[in-house]
């Protein structure tokens, strides 16, 4: 329930994993495949908190979708 801004954070990222990870601990899995997607600063925290959990995992993989030149992005924003 982190609103605005403190969404992107590492924190709360962190405290997402960590809530998803107990709740399928709960049901009883021992084993995960993790896939990451996105950059941003919560990628590392959230892979942080699952290897701490202590459940284990059979691999790691990013899914970032990376174009391989396709459309013009967009112009760069002024603040």
């Amino acid at each position: 329930s982190f609103k605005s801004t403190r969404r992107g954070t590492p924190f709360t990222a962190q405290t997402a994993a960590g809530n998803a990870i107990r709740a399928v601990v709960d049901q009883g899995m021992q084993r995960a495949e993790v896939m990451i997607k996105g950059p941003g600063l919560g990628r590392d925290a959230a892979l942080r908190a699952i290897r701490r959990s202590g459940i284990l995992l059979s691999f790691v993989r990013d899914v970032t979708p990376m174009p391989h030149n396709g459309c013009r992005p967009p112009k760069k924003r002024r603040v």
